[in-house]
């Protein structure tokens, strides 16, 4: 069977064999202490799941509307309303199957065969390949010497006339780097200047530390507002990764646009679901801050024991639930007989000899880097934190 040239193109994930070799190894007893996840390890608060058989109890199991219930996208609208003083209307609301589908809806809206869309690297590995989906071509930018943020002037530099936009994603999967409002409004001087759109990817927003504040950029004036497309969802801030409710606000032209790709896709998200996303949005936020706040003793604990390991780089993470440490000096060394040349030999390294399980940062985009998740217990982060230290200290 031939394929289309669009599957023949998509990049195979470069951390398959080594997923593979992970189960592989579990299957034969061996413990392994994961760091690869990205979903949090507690469950969903208590009346996010009461609110979900209480839907399945009342009788809420059939199709909504394409776009999401009018409750649903109310919830949102009162939710950005509140929290960023930014104006939607339901009709610029559109609920999906997860963030993952709304990003890639957006892309389909608005990328035309050959359009560009500047990604800054470290990134969230299926951007490219959503980009290449769409059509458009992705533009990489290299954002590691300017500690994993990108600037106004290397913005200008990437952009030119076949750019249609950028994605920015802040808090960072996997860098855990999060923009200041200063930042953001330079980049957002930029987009209005050269008439570009920003997909803003927020999906991380609750799990901010250290007295940083979540920024929504649409909150900046019309000019910015009317050019970016917010995306969000309830997996990580709630809890509530396997539910697969995302969301998008957006100009009302881009969003119609969304719904009417969805419509012929998947129709509406689970009915199911979204009950339990209103009550997320509307309930209690204690559980969440709960969550916060173990993750920030995660955080401080993984990042400050990295940093302190010989030939270990690792910034500070100020969101999300991962370190990204640079580990390249280790490259070309060898421990027995094995040797490190990349992101991908180090993590093989790590599974067969510590067998711990890290993701390799060229899924990233960002080879001299490996990435580290902490939504795990503090019992495996300090297990896993001490067999990596004990390896890494015979690696010659």
């Amino acid at each position: 069977m031939r394929l289309s040239n669009k599957a023949k193109n998509i990049t195979p994930s470069p951390t398959l064999a080594l997923d593979a070799k992970t189960k592989e190894l579990q299957a034969s007893g061996v413990d392994i202490v994961s760091f690869g996840v990205g979903e949090p390890d507690f469950d969903t608060p208590l009346h996010i799941q009461v609110a979900g058989i209480d839907a399945i109890r009342g009788g809420h199991t059939r199709y909504t509307a394409g776009s999401g219930t009018l409750e649903l996208r109310n919830a949102v609208v009162a939710k950005y309303k509140n929290e960023c003083n930014v104006e939607y209307t339901p009709a610029q609301v559109i609920v999906s199957s997860g963030a993952k589908h709304s990003l890639y809806n957006a892309f389909l809206a608005i990328c035309d065969d050959g359009d560009e869309v500047i990604i800054p690297a470290p990134y969230w590995v299926s951007y490219p390949d959503m980009v290449k989906l769409a059509g458009g071509v992705p533009v990489i930018m290299d954002t590691t010497g300017t500690g994993f943020k990108v600037t106004p002037a290397a913005l200008e530099r990437h952009i030119t006339p076949k750019t249609k936009a950028i994605i920015l994603n802040s808090p960072s999967n996997p860098s855990g780097a999060v923009y200041s409002e200063k930042e953001l409004r330079a980049i957002a001087d930029v987009i209005v200047k050269h008439d570009i759109i920003l997909v803003s990817d927020d999906i991380y927003e609750a799990l901010i530390y250290d007295g940083t504040k979540y920024i929504c950029v649409a909150s900046f004036g019309k000019e910015v507002y009317d050019r970016t497309i917010v995306i969000n969802g309830v997996s990580k801030s709630y809890a509530m990764t396997g539910w697969r409710i995302g969301y998008a606000c957006g100009p009302k032209d881009v969003i119609k646009a969304m719904g009417d790709i969805q419509s012929h896709t998947t129709s509406c998200p689970s009915s199911v679901s979204q009950k339990a996303s209103v009550a997320a949005l509307r309930g209690d936020h204690a559980p969440v801050r709960a969550m916060v706040e173990q993750f920030k003793k995660r955080c401080d604990y993984m990042s400050e024991r990295l940093a302190a390991m010989p030939g270990i780089e690792c910034p500070k993470p100020l969101g999300a639930f991962y370190c990204f440490p640079k580990v390249s000096s280790y490259y070309g060394k060898s421990v027995d007989g094995v040797k490190i040349m990349n992101s991908i030999d180090f993590s093989g390294v790590m599974l067969e000899k510590a067998h711990i399980a890290l993701v390799a940062g060229s899924a990233f985009g960002s080879d001299d880097y490996v990435r580290l998740s902490y939504a795990t217990s503090m019992e495996k982060i300090k297990e896993g934190l001490d067999r990596m230290e004990r390896l890494l200290l015979q690696i010659k």
